[in-house]
């Protein structure tokens, strides 16, 4: 008799690991850095010459930091999205041009638009990985202090932007420096 059990056993505990699973966000990937200060990092703005934005220029602001490429098909989609944040002047939208070319970047630009109050550029992909960047598009909401808030993988929806983003932004821009 607990020959028949140890399989039956086995069977349920896989189908309930299983059917656990299908009710996982599958988009949710925790970050360790969350409620840390964010890395350091000091990238060229690429509307300047010789000219970088580090980690201390966002501090005193709530910041969205958000990853893109023009090459990355799941930026272009959350663009429109980007381009009606800017539209609510909520809050300041820095984005970080992964390893992209000028010429790939000012096209992009001009096709989709420009959310970004400064946009730096990361060519070798190096100060990416220190803030945990699986791909792109990622967004990262930065607290007045300097601390990561918040991590968004993948491209911003609406709905997103409505549900979570905007009352956080609101919420961290509510507390004191």
């Amino acid at each position: 008799m607990s020959k028949f059990l140890i399989p039956v056993a086995i069977f349920v505990a896989i189908a309930v690991a299983l059917g656990r699973g299908l009710y996982l966000n599958p988009t949710y990937i925790p970050s360790p850095l969350i409620g840390k200060p964010m890395p350091a990092f000091s990238l060229p703005l690429t509307s300047a010459s010789h000219v970088d934005l580090t980690n201390a220029d966002l501090k005193g602001h709530v910041t969205l930091l958000n990853v893109f490429a023009s090459w990355c098909v799941s930026c272009r989609q959350e663009m429109p999205v980007l381009m009606r944040l800017r539209g609510l002047h909520l809050v300041r939208l820095v984005g970080v041009d992964y390893k992209d070319t000028p010429a790939g970047l000012h096209h992009y630009l001009d096709v989709f638009g420009d959310p970004y109050s400064a946009i730096v550029s990361d060519r070798r992909g190096m100060t990416v990985i220190n803030w945990g960047i699986y791909g792109v598009p990622e967004t990262f909401v930065v607290n007045k202090k300097g601390r990561i808030a918040y991590k968004f993988v993948g491209p911003i929806s609406d709905r997103k932007l409505k549900d979570h983003l905007i009352p956080l932004v609101k919420r961290l821009k509510a507390e004191p420096a």
